[in-house]
């Protein structure tokens, strides 16, 4: 389904302070923006209800909070008949560790993102949380060493 929206150059303005900053307050973007803080508001509203921004959300540091380890995990599936891709899914997303999920192509049926207190703390979560889904029938691991930069799409 094709999204109508169209993104204008104020919209844009506005989005841009915003990624940097979520917490700005509409007056302030309006001032950067010189428009009126409702002419904001509503551009945020419609933005928001066009599926263009999609929620805001505190970012809390995983290795502020004690999670040093972060690894992606390929996860080779094979589904019997009983059981279906979603209710793999379902399994895999009931693991709080793991922080994101995609539908891949190619080798691995899903690909996750795993956030652990460390290689320890990782390996019991493959083992434990992962290897134990029957339908999951091999795993490759990738511990990242950095993040090199993270960042949100250009406005």
């Amino acid at each position: 389904m094709e999204n109508k929206f169209r993104i204008d150059s104020l919209d844009r303005k506005i989005l841009s302070i915003l990624v940097k900053d979520a917490r700005v307050p509409y007056l302030e973007v309006a001032r950067k923006c010189k428009v009126s803080g409702a002419a904001v508001h509503q551009r945020i509203q419609k933005m928001t209800e066009a599926g263009v921004i999609t929620g805001s959300q505190f970012n809390i540091s995983p290795y502020d909070s004690g999670y040093l380890t972060q690894a992606f995990i390929g996860l080779q599936v094979n589904l019997t008949s009983t059981r279906t891709h979603e209710e793999v899914f379902d399994k895999i997303s009931r693991v709080p560790e793991i922080v994101e999920c995609h539908h891949t192509s190619g080798k691995y049926s899903l690909f996750v993102k795993i956030m652990a207190k460390n290689n320890q703390h990782l390996k019991s979560i493959i083992i434990e949380k992962i290897q134990s889904i029957i339908e999951v029938t091999a795993t490759e691991t990738f511990i990242s060493l950095e993040e090199g930069f993270k960042r949100q799409l250009p406005v």
